[in-house]
């Protein structure tokens, strides 16, 4: 081990922590690396957990194994960090000194019920899916609230195991990221299974205590298993007396370095600090990564071998598989490529006003290599 290098900790065991700790050994750091991380699962990956561990039973999702790296795994809570002494606190009260730190503690589920109530449903943890995965077992109806990404892979999977579910949202599933064509496309499949789809007006409140059901503009709808999926609020809780993180989350540059000397940060926590503070956040498995290894070199300071973003993304909806490769959201009309939406199998193509271009795959076997190459392409 060099004499010099230095002492890196990464606090959170997400895709973003792990592939920091990853990167820093391809980069031959030679150095202590020591990993902070809350889940007594340790490190897995989450984006399974709506889609194999629900949808196909499994128990585990995939997990990572680092032992490979030589990192000292602290399984623990972090509470604070102190940044003049360079020091970061656990639970316990045991400090863990850095010389460089990122901080890769994703985010946690936005919840909706009010203090006090009981019984809400999230996920976001593999312990949270399991718990679900065993409602799902015994429920003879169920409410979603929220038609993003995660609550229409919940509803998928209760569609799948025959259960008649109502997901609840002021907008058209997956309106606000894949837009009107892509929305309307999805609604339509939706009405041809047990899936159906509420607007609400106002925004939805959970009823019951323990939850039992939503009030929906002023009506109650009950059912066996309600679940959130309201989005997500950046772990920053932690961070609050250190200057580090704010209500948005933990702000970056293009190199994942904070406005705190020798702290970096990548994932889900983070957003990025621009001038005109208009890039939004992207909670996506593959800007992630991108983010870990941008991080692990900056702490370093060598150069990245990426940039830090990367515009790719799949889920799949009722069944249907959507890729997609390029920036979002998207609006309009896209010029389609192969296939037809109508037949369940279509190749789409966004043009923005900046000249770039986003490409879906919807419902249509396509490598993402292909996608990104139609993606660049003049």
């Amino acid at each position: 081990m060099s004499e010099t290098a230095p002492r890196i900790v990464i606090v959170g065991d997400s895709i973003a922590g792990c592939t920091a700790a990853r990167e820093l050994r391809a980069l031959n750091h030679d150095g202590p690396i020591t990993m902070i991380g809350g889940d007594p699962d340790g490190c897995y990956a989450r984006p399974p957990l709506s889609k194999r561990v629900l949808a196909e039973g499994l128990e585990t999702s995939d997990a990572w194994d680092l032992s490979d790296l030589d990192v000292t795994v602290v399984n623990a809570r972090a509470t604070g960090v102190d940044p003049d002494r360079e020091l970061v606190v656990l639970a316990d009260g045991d400090p863990v000194p850095y010389d460089a730190l990122v901080v890769a503690t994703g985010a946690d589920a936005r919840r909706l019920a009010t203090p006090g109530q009981r019984g809400e449903t999230v996920v976001r943890t593999l312990a949270d899916a399991r718990a679900l995965r065993t409602r799902l077992e015994t429920a003879t109806s169920a409410i979603v609230v929220g038609a993003g990404f995660l609550g229409m892979e919940i509803a998928s999977a209760c569609a799948a195991r025959g259960i008649p579910v109502t997901v609840v949202d002021v907008d058209a599933p997956l309106m606000r990221i894949l837009g009107p064509f892509l929305s309307e496309a999805i609604t339509r499949r939706a009405a041809s299974t047990s899936v159906d789809i509420r607007r609400a007006k106002e925004p939805v409140e959970l009823i019951g205590d323990p939850v039992g059901g939503v009030r929906i503009d002023g009506s109650e709808l009950t059912a066996d298993l309600v679940v959130t999926c309201a989005g997500e609020v950046p772990a920053t809780g932690w961070l609050e007396t250190s200057g580090i993180g704010d209500s948005r989350g933990v702000a970056v540059d293009d190199l994942c370095a904070t406005s705190v000397t020798g702290v970096y940060a990548a994932g889900d926590v983070t957003y990025v600090r621009t001038a005109d503070d208009r890039r939004p956040r992207t909670p996506f498995w593959s800007a992630a990564i991108a983010q870990g290894k941008v991080a692990a070199a900056s702490a370093l300071r060598v150069t990245p071998r990426c940039e830090p973003y990367d515009d790719y993304f799949w889920t799949e909806v009722l069944g249907v598989s959507i890729k997609v490769v390029g920036p979002l959201p998207l609006s309009g009309a896209p010029t389609v490529l192969d296939g037809s939406v109508e037949d369940g199998a279509a190749l789409l193509s966004w043009t923005h006003d900046d000249g770039r271009r986003t490409v879906v795959a919807y419902g249509m076997k396509k490598a993402v290599g292909a996608l990104r190459r139609l993606a660049a392409a003049e």
